[in-house]
């Protein structure tokens, strides 16, 4: 039974502390904040504390300096009843020197201590002090990074939700569209230059390049035969033309 018991309450504490967690994840300038505020109310009840010791240390302090005091006017008061023979007074006043002194080593003693206890106190109050000032620099940097975190979280979510689909298709519609044209054009070409007009200019070109060439063999055979017979007419060589 208390197996089970203990075995319930660990779960229990499981649930509690993933909770813990979850609301400590979500809610982080809480966490801090009260964090601060419970470093805060320690900062002040050891302040209380030192401030106590600083108390008795002054207390101290001022009691040995009366102590100190009384033991200089006893010093001075003892000589002057001996001159005057006054044993009884004599006596009673070594015995309150006796006294003091005891006294003073005793609160010199104590004063030592309580001061050493009050120097070791207002370090760590400091000190304390620094570590409350730091977790509120961590504070404000660590919920800076978060809200730098966030916007740029929002920022990719924005950019994942412009697709860029539409554009990809628009644009494959035009290239397929201007593709189409240009094979259209290609196809056009390709008809006209095997049709039967192409084909008959080509042959009439060709028939006119033939002539035109015919014509030029015949003009250069006449101008050689001219050559000829201006050359055994005049019985030396043709005159040069420049």
């Amino acid at each position: 039974m208390f197996k089970a018991i203990a075995s319930w309450w660990n779960v229990l504490m499981g649930k509690l502390g993933l909770a813990a967690g979850a609301y400590e994840a979500a809610n982080p300038e809480a966490v801090y904040e009260s964090a601060i505020n419970e470093r805060i109310a320690r900062h002040q009840e050891l302040k209380k504390a030192v401030g106590g010791i600083v108390f008795l240390r002054n207390k101290t302090s001022t009691e040995l300096e009366a102590k100190e005091k009384e033991l200089g006017e006893v010093n001075q008061q003892i000589p002057v009843a001996v001159q005057a023979n006054e044993d009884e007074v004599a006596l009673v006043l070594l015995e309150r020197k006796t006294t003091l002194e005891g006294a003073i080593t005793a609160l010199k003693a104590e004063l030592q201590k309580i001061s050493v206890q009050a120097e070791e106190a207002k370090k760590s109050l400091i000190s304390f002090q620094g570590e409350i000032e730091k977790l509120k620099r961590e504070r404000d940097e660590m919920l800076a990074k978060k809200a730098t975190a966030e916007a740029r979280i929002k920022i990719q979510e924005s950019l994942d939700g412009l697709s860029t689909d539409a554009d990809i298709r628009a644009l494959d519609n035009v290239r397929e569209n201007i593709g189409k044209l240009q094979a259209q054009a290609d196809v056009g070409a390709e008809i006209q230059g095997g049709g039967l007009d192409s084909k008959l200019a080509r042959v009439r070109e060709q028939a006119g390049n033939l002539a035109a060439r015919a014509q030029l063999d015949e003009l250069k055979r006449q101008m050689a035969a001219q050559s000829a017979v201006g050359t055994a007419a005049g019985g030396g060589e043709p005159p040069k033309t420049i």
